[in-house]
C-alpha cells in the first residue's frame, strides 16, 4: 500500500484540533520518518548511516493562545496513556520536566532545548509514522515539535545542524534514550528523489540521488515488539565503547577489521562480535552509497543482506520475525536485498525492489508471513515544512 499522504494527516489533525479547542489552527507543519538504507547502530559509534526521509509524517496544527498554560493533544497513543495533556508556560524559574503521559516528553524536551521564548499555545497531533515500527516516529515528532515552535516564536532556525542537535538532546534529556544523530538530522534535512550519505563524526552529509523510478522501496512492518529493547539499545552502545577503548580509539570508526583481530585476546567474545558488526556496517554503507550513485543496485542488495545477517548473528538484535520477512522477500525475483531497520527485536524490514516486482513481493510476504505484517511501498521525500491550512 502507499502511505498515507500528508494532506490525510493535516486533515485528521485539523479536525481533531476543532473538535477539541473550539477554534480553528494557525499554523501547521509536518516532519518525516526515515528508514535507514543501510548503516545501523553506527551513528553512535561516530561512523556512517544512509537514510531517507520517507511519505510518512507527524503533522502539528496549532495557535497560541492568552493563557498561561500549553494544551496538547495527540490520535496517536501508546497503550493506556492519555491523549491529552496541559502543563504550564516554562520559564526558567520552573523549566519543564519529563514525566507521563511517556509520549509527551517528546514534545517537552524539544521546548527545554528551544532557544527562543516559547509562548501559550493549543496544539494537536497526528502521525502516519507508526509508532515502535524502527521508522523512528519519535524524531518525527520532534523535528516536527521544534518546526511547529518555529511558527510560533517567529524565530526559525536557520543553522539546520543546531536544529537536529536540539532534537537529539531533548531525546536524550527527556525520553532518556541516547540516541545517535541520525534519525533528527534526516527528519530536517530529507530531500525528495535522494538518499543521505551522513557521516555522524563530522556532521558533514552529501546528498546521493535515487531517481531512478524501476526502482522502489517496501517498508515491511512486522507489527512485534519484543519487550526487551529497552535495555538492549544502552547495553549494545556500551559493549561498542568498551571495544573502542581496549583498542585504544576514540570510537569504533577509526578502528579497523586489523585493528580488532590484533586486539581479539583483550574483548570478551560478545564485545568482540559487537565490535566487528560496527566496523563492517561502516565500511557497508559507505561501498553500499557508492554503489547507488552507480546504481549498482545488486552490489547494494548484496550489502543489504550482509547488513542483515551482521546484526543478527554480530550484533544480535534481530529476531524470529525480521529474519523470516527478510527471508521472504529475498526468494522474490526482482529484489535487490533486504534487510532488519532500527534498533531490531521487532520493527521493520526495509526492501530495495524492482518497480515490477512490488506487487509479487507484498503477496509472498502476505503467504509467507500472514496478514498482520504491513507493507508501505515509498520513495525519498522532503523534511520537516510548513504546511498551508
Amino acid at each position: 500500500m502507499a502511505a498515507k499522504g500528508v494532506e490525510v494527516v493535516l486533515q485528521e489533525a485539523k479536525s481533531s484540533f476543532e473538535e477539541k479547542f473550539k477554534a480553528s489552527p494557525s499554523f501547521a507543519v509536518c516532519a518525516p520518518g526515515r528508514v535507514n538504507l543501510i548503516g545501523e547502530h553506527t551513528d553512535y559509534n561516530d561512523g556512517f548511516v544512509f537514510p531517507m526521509a520517507v511519505e510518512l509524517v507527524t503533522v502539528i496544527v496549532g495557535r497560541k493562545t492568552d493563557s498561561d498554560v500549553c494544551r496538547l493533544g495527540t490520535n496517536t497513543k501508546g497503550a493506556d496513556e492519555p491523549l491529552m495533556i496541559t502543563f504550564p508556560v516554562p520559564t526558567p524559574e520552573s523549566p519543564l520536566v519529563p514525566g507521563k503521559p511517556s509520549w509527551a516528553n517528546y514534545v517537552k524536551g524539544v521546548i527545554a532545548n528551544f532557544p527562543e521564548q516559547v509562548p501559550a499555545f493549543d496544539a494537536m497531533i497526528a502521525s502516519s509514522v507508526p509508532l515502535g515500527g524502527g521508522l523512528s516516529s519519535s524524531a518525527s515528532l520532534e523535528v516536527a515539535t521544534y518546526t511547529f515552535l518555529e511558527q510560533l516564536s517567529g524565530k526559525e532556525e536557520k543553522d539546520l545542524k543546531a536544529k537536529a542537535l536540539a532534537c537529539q538532546k531533548a531525546e536524550h534529556d527527556f525520553a532518556n534514550m541516547p540516541c545517535g544523530i541520525m534519525d533528527q538530522f534526516i527528519s530536517v534535512m530529507g530531500k525528495k528523489d535522494n538518499a543521505l550519505l551522513l557521516d555522524c563524526r563530522s556532521m558533514e552529509a552529501k546528498l546521493v540521488p535515487m531517481t531512478n523510478p524501476d526502482l522502489v522501496v517496501v517498508v515491511t512492518n512486522s507489527n512485534v515488539r519484543h519487550e526487551l529493547t529497552g535495555s538492549e539499545y544502552p547495553t549494545r552502545r556500551k559493549q561498542c565503547e568498551s571495544a573502542a577503548a581496549a583498542l585504544g580509539k576514540p570510537s569504533l570508526r577509526e578502528a579497523t577489521m586489523a585493528d580488532l583481530e590484533a586486539n581479539k585476546e583483550k574483548l570478551e567474545d560478545v564485545v568482540f562480535r559487537r565490535a566487528r558488526h560496527v566496523i563492517g556496517e561502516i565500511q557497508r554503507t559507505t561501498e553500499a552509497a557508492a554503489a547507488l550513485e552507480k546504481e549498482g543496485y545488486e552490489k547494494f542488495g548484496k550489502l543489504m543482506v550482509e547488513s542483515h545477517n551482521s546484526l543478527r548473528d554480530d550484533y544480535e538484535v534481530s529476531c524470529e520475525e525480521l529474519d523470516l520477512l527478510v527471508k521472504l522477500a529475498l526468494e522474490v525475483d526482482g529484489v535487490y536485498g533486504s534487510r532488519m531497520m532500527g534498533g531490531g527485536f521487532g520493527g521493520c524490514t526495509v526492501t530495495l525492489v524492482k518497480q515490477s516486482s512490488v506487487d509479487s513481493l507484498i503477496k509472498h510476504i502476505q503467504e509467507g508471513y500472514g496478514n498482520k505484517a504491513t507493507c508501505v511501498v515509498t520513495s525519498p521525500a522532503d523534511g520537516a515544512k510548513t504546511l498551508s491550512l
